[in-house]
């Protein structure tokens, strides 16, 4: 099926619209390419890039500048009350956790991010990955849970980003 720019340029207009809607605050130039929702505890940065985002949950997620998804990401701040609940496997109750995700972030396809953590400025995530655990300035990381395998050549990167060269 062939689908036409006008679609596509509809189908874009609409999504972002949601995704402004239902945030709690956006920057500048938010651009969202597929289907994607955000919860109302939104935070969003300038030049924020969604290919497939859902953001879940009471708790809080900020998002950094020039941030970017892949497809079918996913971002969970809050769990089933399993610990110190009054019903097995758990009850009715929450546990709401925040995500911090630094600017100049970028997470590949269906990568999931859990509540607690924080993704630090320049860091890559593999797609695929399940992040449950903070990940370091300029880090590179994949797998599950997500490990850092690698980091960013820091000081190309302050480069372009003093440069202001940004995607």
């Amino acid at each position: 099926m062939i689908i036409s720019k006008w679609y596509r340029k509809l189908c874009k207009a609409y999504f972002g619209f949601w995704v402004r809607r239902r945030a709690k605050s956006v920057g500048n130039d938010l651009r969202v390419n597929k289907k994607s929702s955000v919860s109302g505890n939104t935070t969003l940065g300038n030049n924020v890039n969604f290919n497939g985002m859902k953001i879940t949950g009471g708790g809080n997620v900020v998002i950094g500048d020039n941030f970017h998804s892949g497809e079918e990401c996913l971002m969970i701040t809050q769990i089933h009350n399993y610990d110190f609940g009054e019903k097995i496997p758990y009850d009715a109750t929450y546990i709401y956790k925040d995500i911090e995700i630094g600017d100049n972030v970028w997470l590949g396809s269906r990568v999931i991010v859990l509540g607690g953590v924080k993704i630090g400025e320049g860091a890559i995530i593999q797609a695929g990955s399940v992040v449950v655990s903070d990940i370091p300035d300029g880090a590179i990381a994949g797998g599950h849970p997500a490990k850092v395998f690698k980091y960013r050549d820091m000081e190309h990167y302050q480069t372009l980003k003093e440069a202001k060269k940004f995607h």
